[in-house]
């Protein structure tokens, strides 16, 4: 893991910390939609959300609602570290993360009426899907009739910052793909976000708490390869130890780390969440 001077706003803890301010995550998403958006309520950071009451946890790395008509965004900040796509399986990572964000704000009394339109939003720095566009937008539509949308207010959207020169790309999409990869401002909405980052790096607040997640990942990592390696010795199996490596890669990359502790602690509950993950990728 980088330092926490290291982070840059392409790291998720730091893209989580800068984005919790309103105006400037209304600002990023506006740039990125190309489209006004209202009012936000306050930003939640990491927000966690639970399927049920006993389900699986995961947290958002931005979530915020406009005040005005609950259209809801989900902002995710994606890196490959040292991951492929397919560990990654962002397709069916969005639909989980589609779910969580209907529950989350689902009304009993209202039921399905309740729920306003939603946004999930990857900002990637990588290309997803291959293909080389800035922008892979996905929507329901009906496979017998083109042009017929199911309308049910869901929207998965994509940002590839690999893809920044494009010449149909928008000047201000490029200029802040441009800052995501490299760290450099060049217009007045990279600048914000290059102070937030610096006035977030002389939090010690924020700094404290990127510490305790570091050195708690550590040594949750460190407790995985332990139990792997006994598992492979008692096994006779390489894969063992590989499988939980992995499961301890997929657990931190989904900020489950509640999830990872017990893992480490309750030998059933590892296996539940193996099988959790075979069945993701």
């Amino acid at each position: 893991m980088k330092s926490f001077d290291e982070l840059s706003f392409s790291d998720n803890f730091m893209f989580g910390a800068v984005m919790r301010n309103p105006e400037l995550c209304k600002k990023v998403l506006e740039t990125l939609l190309q489209r006004p958006i209202g009012e936000l309520t306050i930003p939640e950071n990491e927000k966690t959300v639970k399927m049920t009451k006993d389900g699986k946890a995961i947290r958002l790395d931005i979530f915020a609602r406009e005040r005005e008509n609950n259209t809801q965004y989900d902002a995710e900040m994606q890196n490959l570290n040292n991951m492929s796509l397919d560990e990654l399986c962002l397709p069916k990572r969005s639909r989980y993360y589609q779910a969580l964000v209907d529950m989350s704000s689902f009304n009993e009394k209202a039921m399905y009426r309740s729920l306003g339109d939603s946004n999930i939003i990857f900002i990637c720095t990588f290309d997803p899907f291959g293909k080389g566009l800035p922008l892979y937008a996905f929507t329901e539509m009906c496979d017998e009739v083109p042009g017929l949308e199911l309308g049910s207010g869901t929207q998965k959207l994509f940002f590839n910052t690999t893809a920044c020169e494009k010449s149909t790309l928008p000047k201000d999409v490029e200029r802040l793909y441009n800052y995501i990869n490299t760290g450099r401002p060049d217009d007045e909405l990279t600048e914000e976000l290059d102070d937030a980052v610096r006035v977030a790096r002389m939090d010690n607040e924020l700094r404290g708490e990127y510490m305790r997640t570091e050195l708690f990942i550590q040594d949750a990592i460190y407790e995985g390869r332990k139990i792997g390696e006994e598992e492979g010795r008692k096994e006779g199996r390489k894969e063992a130890t590989e499988e939980l490596n992995a499961l301890s890669a997929f657990l931190i990359d989904n900020n489950r780390l509640e999830d990872l502790r017990r893992a480490t602690q309750d030998p059933e509950f590892q296996q539940e969440l193996l099988e959790e993950m075979r069945q993701t990728i």
